[in-house]
């Protein structure tokens, strides 16, 4: 079990186990469907298990182990809603595999554990050839996320503060470029899993972010309306602009909450308003929604110190996280574009 401060898991084997109550192959349904907050409260429903509470509602599962929140989503769900028809879903032995099509022909394959923890992500291009977005499997067996939290020391920052968190609403594309390509504020020595970021605050620190503060959310909803969509214009054309130039690029949209309300609720819509987000730029925006990834924090990490309502807290904040998975010789360089397609003999 997690000790005090450390945030809890399921851990492999735990909860969502075959023959105990609330078993769901897969980890999430694939049916899961949501209209607004009111029914995600209605739909979710309460395990206890080995002295931790699991909550499962559409598309989540949040532990609550003495004071700490965990909260993990279906990694399959935002690509469900993009494609409902192309989208595709099987079991190969203990792993379960995604398809959904994306850019002339080619797939996005998501692979997953019982539990609905993701494994591997990766792009297949029509030639056949794949390239690794994430890979949350390489150093064995998943483990409890409280063993995977990082703790480092705090990173000497020796640029200006304006560059280390960029202000979007005073950035231009180029600053929001900049940002979304440049390497860790300081050296990192070694790569580490998806979950090991989402979950470790040291890690991130390590990392530039654009605060995507014109971009904010009624309370207790996860919409992103018309008109705050079209605000995401120059942050998803820097992504493209560096997704073209190095297409194994992976960036995190991170959620956050005011602090009205309970933990489990703003830690849920904190979720789902990140992957509102991702949902938006791919959409409308045609950023490749195989290089996103997504985790709400619910109101652990207030950009103004209130317990009252506040626009300024319920927002968005966009890293990229490629550095710290992907490192190794080839770290940063851009992956060879697929060859062009032959015509038939």
């Amino acid at each position: 079990m997690g000790g005090p401060g450390r945030p809890a898991d399921p851990g492999p084997g735990a909860f969502n186990r075959p023959g105990q109550p609330g078993y769901v192959p897969g980890g999430f349904r694939q049916n899961d469907t949501v209209r607004d907050f009111e029914q995600v409260r209605s739909d979710r429903r309460e395990f206890v298990e080995d002295g931790r509470t699991y909550y499962r509602e559409p598309g989540r599962i949040i532990v609550r182990d003495r004071d700490s929140y965990l909260i993990r989503h279906d990694e399959n769900e935002r690509f469900r809603d993009l494609d409902p028809r192309g989208y595709r879903f099987e079991r190969r032995g203990a792993e379960f595999y995604s398809y959904v099509a994306w850019s002339g022909g080619g797939q996005i394959v998501t692979v997953t554990d019982d539990d609905g923890r993701l494994l591997r992500r990766y792009s297949r291009y029509p030639d056949g050839r794949e390239v690794v977005l994430i890979d949350n499997s390489y150093s064995g067996p998943l483990r409890p996320i409280y063993e995977d939290v990082v703790a480092l020391p705090p990173p000497d920052i020796r640029i200006p503060r304006d560059r280390y968190i960029v202000d979007y609403a005073q950035a231009d594309e180029a600053e929001v470029y900049e940002a979304l390509t440049a390497p860790p504020v300081v050296p990192v020595e070694r790569r580490y899993t998806l979950d090991q970021i989402r979950y470790s605050p040291d890690l991130r620190a390590r990392l530039r972010s654009v605060d995507i503060n014109t971009i904010t959310f009624d309370t207790g909803s996860f919409t992103v309306t018309p008109d705050q969509a079209a605000k995401l214009s120059v942050i998803a054309a820097a992504m493209n602009r560096a997704i073209q130039a190095n297409p194994r690029e992976v960036f995190l949209i991170e959620g956050f909450t005011d602090a009205v309300g309970s933990d489990i609720d703003n830690l849920s819509l904190s979720d789902r308003r990140a992957q509102s987000v991702a949902s938006v730029l791919t959409e409308q925006f045609r950023v490749p929604p195989g290089n996103l990834t997504t985790q709400g924090y619910g109101e652990q990490y207030l950009k103004v110190n209130t317990q009252g309502p506040s626009r300024e807290n319920r927002r968005v904040v966009v890293q990229r996280i490629t550095p710290l998975l992907q490192q190794g010789p080839d770290q940063g360089q851009a992956a060879p574009p697929p060859p062009p397609a032959q015509p038939p003999r």
